[in-house]
């Protein structure tokens, strides 16, 4: 993991923040910081009160259970180091956002040859386990880490599955115009269990939302963000930049922001209670399915594999009909 903490004169100034003050922004970036994140590059960039978290999959771009370690691992630091802060001034930063550093790929979403062997031994507690945690993640982003901040999701690459279901937890979902979000799973007899319904239902309405879910197919962002899914629409190349743009634009304003989207959890929750019967629901429904299916998942992890050794091409935008 690298780590960039800019906490030069540049970052600090104005003259009236006190030693205490950067002694208690030095302290949070440090508690942050120091996870032992093997699967995650952090930025902490307090100059303009950014912090940038990279997936970077020690393992396959997938939620593999070491990736979500660390990122509930970064996510609870991050709560308990706002927690720990007794001035609005001593806050490392306001805005979070995550992205990837594999090139072409947010995340391909759920580790199916773990799901496959899981199902296949009728081994359901071990689908809810790997559901509960995913969601645990997931709940931990939809209320901004219990912290002051404003949270996005940069998707320059495949956001499948549950990285599609990761990027919609977040406030805003910054996009790629090219890149392609989709949840696949109905090609294998199966829902995406760990969010899909609850977020897209409150970014569109309940039918265009099952309609998505049941489609199987892969949008462009250009096309998410024509449905009202995709907030911040980014040419080819430049969502990073369309991100950094989007914070100073917004930078004073932050506070009307954030407040604006703790409002929008209270009246419009996704509870974790929710997001966990979901998963029960998903874990269930995984145990109904036939060899049949399992062979097309294990189709489609092996594609993924040879995608990512460079045999093939990126998934076609229509996965299902």
């Amino acid at each position: 993991m690298s780590f960039i903490h800019k906490s030069s004169d540049d970052a600090f100034r104005n003259d009236t923040v006190t030693d205490a003050t950067r002694f208690a922004i030095d302290r949070a970036v440090r508690t942050i910081h120091d996870g032992g994140y093997e699967n995650l590059r952090l930025d902490i960039d307090t100059t303009n009160a950014t912090c940038w978290c990279y997936m970077k999959p020690v393992e396959k771009p997938s939620y593999t259970h070491a990736l979500m370690g660390d990122i509930s691992r970064m996510q609870t630091a991050i709560t308990r180091s706002f927690a720990e802060i007794s001035s609005p001034r001593a806050t490392p930063f306001s805005w979070f956002v995550m992205a990837s550093d594999v090139p072409g790929i947010y995340n391909l979403g759920g580790d199916l040859g773990h799901f496959a062997q899981r199902i296949r031994t009728r081994d359901l507690d071990a689908m809810r386990h790997y559901g509960h945690v995913a969601v645990k993640a997931i709940h931990r982003n939809a209320v901004a880490f219990d912290a002051p901040i404003v949270t996005m999701a940069l998707v320059q690459g495949d956001a499948l599955g549950g990285g599609f279901e990761h990027a919609l937890s977040f406030d805003l979902i910054v996009a790629e115009r090219s890149a392609k979000l989709g949840l696949p799973e109905i090609l294998f007899n199966m829902f995406p269990g760990m969010g899909a319904y609850s977020f897209l239902s409150r970014r569109m309405d309940r039918a265009k939302a099952e309609a998505l879910i049941l489609s199987g197919r892969i949008h462009t962002a250009e096309e998410l963000h024509a449905m009202g899914v995709v907030d911040v629409l980014a040419e080819d190349g430049q969502g990073q930049q369309a991100v950094m743009d989007y914070i100073a634009r917004h930078n004073r304003k932050q506070n009307a922001h954030q407040a604006t989207y703790k409002a929008r959890r209270r009246v419009n929750p996704v509870t974790l209670e929710e997001l966990i019967d979901v998963v029960d629901i998903w874990a269930e429904a995984a145990l109904n399915l036939t060899e049949a299916d399992l062979r097309k998942m294990d189709r489609l992890c092996t594609a993924q594999n040879r995608r990512l050794a460079g045999l093939e091409a990126p998934m076609p935008l229509l996965a299902a009909e």
